[in-house]
């Protein structure tokens, strides 16, 4: 985890000796790892946190996308494997929440399930029929961006950032609409729902079916806003996740 293709896959924003929890946050499409940089101060001292870095964006730039989403989780599962070792929880948004499940499912059968999973914004696995397709032309792709997320506009404008972002949103977007989910095995952890009240991508029933997907509780919070309700209601989310953590900490503590 330590060398050069850990570290390529993963960014520690808080990451030390006395981190005995890692927060492990996959992006949405076309975002990146930055967009988990001001986690650590909303959140216990003893809790790592890193953000996957996907290729094609960001430091990565140069890297190729990935060719199918479980491609990306098989890529993210073999570089992170020996975070294994750690009380480990994984955080994904939207199209990260696909790919932390996909991730976390490959740790499993490893024999080394992670303590929780959290999704957000994201119908489960089995729950994908019927979903709107995303892809198109890239004037459908930005706007289809910008309908739930009007911040990206400025940047879709000007050509130069246009064409520094836009490929990877692409990319991105043909991931998801390729990716089929369909039934997995339950994890052998609790799952934790998030969503916005208001979120045009997935309703909080449709959040509520990953609880089908794990033998262990399950527990949705809905939290006002849109898709990105994560931005505006950062501090009630990491509020959220601190209790989460903490629970995580006192119930495996009490089994060993």
């Amino acid at each position: 985890m330590s060398g050069p293709v850990g570290e390529r896959w993963l960014r520690r924003y808080r990451d030390d000796d006395g981190c005995e929890t890692k927060l492990v946050c996959f992006p949405s499409a076309g975002s990146g790892a930055s967009a988990y940089r001001t986690w650590p101060a909303g959140l216990p001292s003893d809790v790592g946190v890193l953000a996957v870095r996907y290729p094609g964006r960001e430091d990565r730039f140069g890297d190729r996308f990935p060719t199918a989403l479980e491609a990306l989780a098989d890529d993210i599962a073999d570089a992170l494997g020996e975070l294994t070792r750690h009380r480990l929880v994984l955080f994904g948004h939207s199209m990260g929440a696909s790919v932390a499940h996909e991730v976390a499912l490959r740790f499993q059968e490893q024999g080394r399930p992670p303590a929780a999973l959290c999704v957000s914004g994201r119908r489960p696995t089995h729950a994908l029929a019927g979903r709107q397709m995303i892809s198109g032309t890239d004037e459908e792709i930005i706007a289809h961006v910008v309908s739930f997320d009007a911040s990206r506009a400025a940047v879709f404008a000007d050509p130069g950032l246009r064409e520094i972002v836009l490929p990877a949103v692409r990319a991105d977007y043909h991931l998801v609409d390729d990716y089929s989910g369909g039934p997995r095995p339950l994890l052998d952890c609790p799952v934790y729902g998030y969503t916005g009240d208001d979120d045009s991508e997935v309703t909080p029933e449709q959040m509520r079916r990953w609880g089908e997907l794990t033998h262990h509780a399950f527990r949705l919070r809905v939290l006002p806003g849109g898709h990105f309700y994560l931005r505006a209601e950062e501090a009630a989310l990491l509020a959220d996740l601190r209790d989460v953590l903490s629970d995580i900490k006192s119930r495996m503590n009490t089994a060993s």
